[in-house]
């Protein structure tokens, strides 16, 4: 196995381009050396992007974010411009793993790890966010929710990587909020995950919103019918209620050892209820 370290996301990009065989981007590296160590891959080359500044800083962007593909959810949670305008997001990303594993963990590796699970996916996408990928052909951005098509598999192509997730400008009087169920306190894979965000009018009319469910299909989705659900309502108790229902209905889970089918599409509704409630404080500057 060869490791690479390369100082440019240019070089990055030739390295991962030219390989004949499996190629792999480390980044925090708590999801890739684990399935190194228990033989479930073995890659040819590792390209580490640690040392591409680009990618391990965070910098606003047209009144948003743009955090590197390489920063850690430690980062994430010290910077108090994005926990203020992005609660949701950064306290997903705070859930994944303990305090050490933080330290190391990425969004970026959480998003390209491909996990229908993955904690951080759900509050990005129902945050609007998008991914910066660079490849052979130059730049190019591509929604959060685009980005995996399958357990373990992306819609990358041979020599792309994820250079950094970009969040969009806050508007006023907004919120998100990112909820999980666990069969542990902390610590543990989701059996369901939902992300919601929402924003209001002067008068409290919800105006827009977006809701993402995880570990419910073979990728997060976004659920459409359930932002519906809230726009052009104050969020009252009988639009949660229409939200839970669509968000249930958009479910396509598996049976499994953590939970069954009709346990996640009952967990699923509750939570993106519950998660809309805190949306909906955090909107109201609550």
């Amino acid at each position: 196995m060869r490791y690479e370290a390369p100082t440019t996301a240019k070089e990055a990009v030739r390295l991962m381009a030219g390989k004949a065989g499996m190629a792999r981007v480390l980044a925090g590296g708590t999801d890739l050396l684990v399935q190194i160590r228990t033989d479930r891959i073995a890659p040819d080359l590792i390209v580490d992007i640690k040392r591409i500044a680009g990618m391990r800083s965070i910098m606003t962007k047209s009144g948003g974010f743009r955090i590197g593909a390489a920063v850690s959810g430690a980062e994430l949670g010290e910077h108090k411009a994005l926990r203020r305008a992005w609660p949701g997001v950064v306290e997903a990303a705070n859930l994944i793993g303990s305090i050490q594993i933080q330290s190391r963990a990425t969004m970026g590796g959480n998003l390209c790890n491909a996990s229908p699970a993955a904690d951080s996916v759900p509050a990005l996408v129902a945050a609007g966010a998008t991914a910066v990928i660079v490849g052979p052909r130059g730049r190019r951005s591509l929604p959060v929710e685009d980005v995996a098509v399958a357990p373990g598999r992306t819609s990358l192509k041979k020599g792309e990587i994820v250079e950094a997730i970009v969040l969009p400008k806050r508007a006023p009087r907004s919120g998100d909020a990112y909820l999980r169920f666990i069969p542990r306190s902390e610590m543990d894979i989701a059996v369901v995950g939902a992300g919601v965000s929402l924003t209001l009018d002067r008068n409290g009319v919800c105006t827009a919103a977006r809701v993402a469910l995880g570990a419910v299909a073979e990728r997060v989705i976004l659920v459409p019918d359930a932002a519906k659900a809230l726009i052009g309502s104050t969020v009252d108790q009988a639009a949660l209620e229409r939200l839970a229902a669509a968000a249930s209905a958009a479910c396509r889970p598996i049976d499994d050892k953590r939970g069954t089918k009709k346990f996640r599409i009952k967990v699923a509704g509750v939570l993106a209820r519950r998660a809309a409630r805190t949306a909906l404080a955090r909107a109201q500057g609550k």
